[in-house]
């Protein structure tokens, strides 16, 4: 699913939310993927109301789907912020987004043996390892009569914020200042965005309008890209 991710670039961002440094920019998505990641929680918390054992299994599996496109689409978004992007195509930055996920840690893309890493089976381990952790720790959202709705709120929100907070402590040590950033060209767009597309969009962080009168489009953009 990672690939197909759309992530918007510096370029994009800072079009869409004019005058903020990049610590504000940052604060703004951070919000954003927070509130998305907390409405699937309890939008999985609210379907649980009634427990039923056989779908128990794939609402989890929605839950860390749809969390993991929300917090995805953050980090790459951040390493945008703070001037880090990690070379090479969709894919391979895609596998860098990942391992950052599944360690909680921002990458330094300046070094290539964590990039290396990122695409060797270590990382794969960890993720099944991240996966499994975060499918445990959404067992208390299956909660009867709207309260799991409740706890997966709140866990979700929290969660986000946390490893949003991780990634950053990382990425400021590596931070390159926008007047310094080299020319970059636009960021691959996935071909094919998945079904949370309305989801992921919500985490741009912004209170429903810009200039162009829509939340996070540009002028002239279609929907859903």
């Amino acid at each position: 699913m990672a690939p197909r991710i759309p992530v918007r670039d510096l370029a994009t961002l800072r079009r869409q939310f004019p005058g903020l440094d990049p610590e504000q920019l940052a604060d703004r998505l951070v919000a954003g993927a927070a509130a998305a990641s907390s409405t699937v929680g309890a939008g999985v918390g609210a379907v649980a109301m009634l427990p039923v054992p056989p779908a128990m299994t794939t609402e989890l599996a929605a839950e860390v789907t749809g969390v993991a496109a929300i917090e995805l689409k953050l980090i790459a978004e951040l390493h945008e912020v703070y001037g880090v992007r990690p070379p090479g195509n969709l894919k391979v930055r895609s596998a860098v987004f990942l391992s950052s996920w599944s360690q909680e840690r921002g990458i330094d893309v300046h070094k290539l043996s964590t990039i290396d890493a990122a695409l060797g089976g270590r990382m794969r381990r960890r993720l099944r390892q991240r996966v499994m952790k975060r499918t445990a720790r959404g067992l208390p959202k299956l909660t009867p009569f709207l309260v799991g709705a409740a706890v997966g709120a709140v866990m979700n929100r929290r969660d986000t914020h946390r490893l949003a907070a991780r990634i950053r402590a990382d990425l400021r040590e590596i931070q390159v200042s926008w007047d310094e950033l080299p020319a970059l060209p636009p960021l691959d767009r996935p071909e094919d965005p998945p079904a949370l597309q309305d989801i992921v969009d919500g985490s741009d962080g912004s209170d429903g309008s810009d200039d162009s009168g829509e939340a996070g489009k540009e002028p002239g953009e279609e929907p859903g890209r």
